[in-house]
């Protein structure tokens, strides 16, 4: 009589409901490239957006933010097998971006301080407020598009000590105690830099604004695509792939 041999079970496709957990360990350096190219660039699809804000926080250009990112992803797939999950993956790539956007800056404007944002007593009374996406109004809607510009003119103007938390927080909705940890500042520097940030921005938005700041530096489509294109190419060639 035959025996039947239990089959072993597959492992699941890679695709958009893949947990992080899975998606990391596929992307660690095996036999199976194609499975590890295609958790790379899922990856590389779900952090995009965070970290292209945070580096675009620190650095004065899309154009600059995308190398940064793409340096940020290189470094830690490059080391991947460093990472033992004792924090969120997103959490460590995060703090590899930052660091990766720091240097860039100190290539560029070598002679510019850091973190030197002298603090200010926070007064919550003249913090400002973001209406929520609740009613809008026709003309309103259609001028989303020029408001997104206008937002993102705004933030981008603002001193990197100031942006970068403020995107953090009201954008990637980052506790004020996982800044602090991640930008190695304590929790009331975090509250007196965003105060400022809202302060800076009150004058010229609050009038303009009816949605939230999730459309501020979006980093979708094309782009995104892109990026993952160039991070696998050159996993490829450092034979990392």
């Amino acid at each position: 009589m035959a025996r039947h041999t239990q089959s072993k079970t597959p492992e699941p496709d890679i695709g958009l409901a893949t947990p992080d957990a899975v998606l990391i360990d596929a992307s660690r350096p095996g036999p199976d490239t194609a499975r590890r190219e295609a958790a790379v660039r899922e990856l590389v699809r779900r952090l995009n957006p965070r970290l292209f804000r945070v580096a675009r926080g620190i650095v004065d250009s899309d154009a600059e933010a995308e190398e940064v990112v793409q340096e940020a992803y290189l470094a830690a797939f490059r080391k991947i097998e460093q990472f033992r999950g004792e924090a969120a993956f997103s959490t460590w790539i995060t703090r590899i971006t930052i660091n990766a956007a720091r240097m860039h800056q100190r290539r560029v404007r070598p002679q510019e301080s850091y973190d030197t944002v002298t603090e200010d007593p926070v007064d919550s009374s003249n913090l400002l407020t973001f209406p929520g996406l609740g009613f809008e109004r026709p003309e309103a809607a259609l001028g989303r598009a020029q408001m997104r510009a206008l937002m993102e003119h705004a933030v981008a103007a603002l001193p990197s000590d100031m942006r970068l938390p403020f995107l953090l927080h009201e954008v990637e909705g980052v506790s004020i105690r996982q800044i602090a940890a991640d930008l190695s500042l304590n929790q009331i520097t975090v509250k007196t830099r965003l105060f400022r940030a809202r302060r800076r921005l009150r004058a010229s938005l609050e009038a303009e604004l009816r949605g939230g700041f999730e459309t501020v530096f979006p980093f979708d489509g094309a782009r995104c695509v892109g990026m993952a294109d160039r991070v696998v190419n050159a996993l490829s060639k450092a034979g990392r792939l």
